[in-house]
């Protein structure tokens, strides 16, 4: 059984071995990492050795650690990291590259829309009638995304938003509120198989799945790395929040809003984020913590998208698609049936 695992940030880790009776037999760990010394890579295999397939992969990863020598120095590589690719190898995982992906990016939509295309989308990639996709956002108006578990009246102020136009609708994803202006954030989803996922937790699953955003960040100049759970963050403050759903058809929605510019002082009013923050000392406190991919870049945001996808499409393939009628017309009476209900924006109040 083959495994593979990129380290988020670091190396490719890979798996073979076999099971007899249970046992791990035979592992051999590779890959592009840096290990010193070289002894290290056969205490590696051998702390495999014999070990219960069961085993979750930070369980395998302990015993790693365990069986090094004193002194061992890991570069883009660690123990658990180890753990998850001899998971996957023994969950029979996927990889990027197994799957012919596809991309979406059309004219800007309504946010009821967004919300009803995504669990459409993914449906539809758990029932195998869509290839694993990308989808680039576009935003028609502005909106407050709250998670679906979130208090409807604890995250949104409702006469602020009523105020400046803003929308506010619930996605079927947890996490938490994200504050919307069309051409102020992107936002994109992926709808994978959960075999990519396949032996990882859901912890490092976000990182993952994210590890080529990461890569496109650092071709434009930013140094950035994953914040657990789910912020995508730099030197200079957070870029992005991520958030998921597990379809049980087999299916990961896996979504993020990365801010490309901020109106701070509109968001904080919107948003309840602890009233005493809104203050001009409150204000620039967001700024800092929040710091957009426009000033980092100093690019368009079309640019930025644009680079992005070239980076997805570089590391993994992706073939240019559409939404179908069928699609569309599905996402619509989701809107009526669901997304666009205040049984289902109001369902926490």
């Amino acid at each position: 059984m083959h495994g593979e695992y990129k380290v988020p940030g670091g190396k490719l880790v890979v798996a073979d071995v076999e099971v007899v009776d249970g046992l791990l037999r035979g592992p051999r760990i590779s890959g592009d990492f840096f290990l010193e010394p070289d002894e290290a890579l056969e205490a590696i295999n051998a702390a495999l050795e014999g070990l219960p397939a069961k085993l979750d992969a930070k369980a395998i990863g302990e015993r790693v650690e365990a069986g090094l020598p004193k002194g061992t120095a890991m570069l883009g590589i660690t123990a658990e990291a180890v753990g998850i690719a001899v998971r996957r190898a023994l969950v029979r995982a996927s990889d990027w590259r197994d799957h012919g992906w596809h991309l979406i990016h059309e004219p800007a939509q309504e946010p009821v829309l967004h919300m009803a295309l995504d669990q459409v989308l993914a449906e539809e990639v758990g029932a195998g009638r869509r290839p694993p996709t990308l989808r680039v956002w576009e935003w028609a108006s502005p909106a407050v995304v709250i998670g679906s578990f979130q208090s409807l009246r604890n995250e949104v102020d409702a006469a602020a938003a009523e105020r400046y136009g803003v929308t506010v609708v619930r996605r079927i994803s947890g996490g938490g509120a994200m504050f919307i202006e069309p051409g102020n954030t992107i936002t994109y989803s992926l709808y994978a198989p959960d075999t990519l996922v396949a032996g990882m937790s859901f912890a490092e699953s976000y990182a993952f799945l994210d590890d080529w955003v990461l890569g496109a960040l650092g071709e434009l100049g930013i140094r950035a790395w994953y914040q657990p759970l789910n912020d995508i963050t730099s030197d200079h403050g957070k870029i992005a929040g991520a958030a998921q759903k597990r379809l049980s058809s087999g299916v990961v929605l896996h979504h993020v809003t990365m801010a490309y510019d901020i109106d701070a002082e509109k968001m904080l009013r919107v948003l309840r984020i602890g009233r005493e923050k809104i203050s001009d000392r409150g204000i620039a406190s967001a700024v800092k913590r929040v710091d957009p991919l426009r000033r980092q870049t100093g690019l368009p945001r079309e640019r930025v998208i644009d680079r992005m996808i070239e980076h997805f499409r570089g590391r993994y393939g992706l073939a240019r698609d559409r939404v179908t009628e069928d699609e569309l017309r599905l996402a619509g009476k989701y809107v009526t049936d669901k997304f666009g209900t205040p049984e289902w924006t109001a369902r926490v109040p």
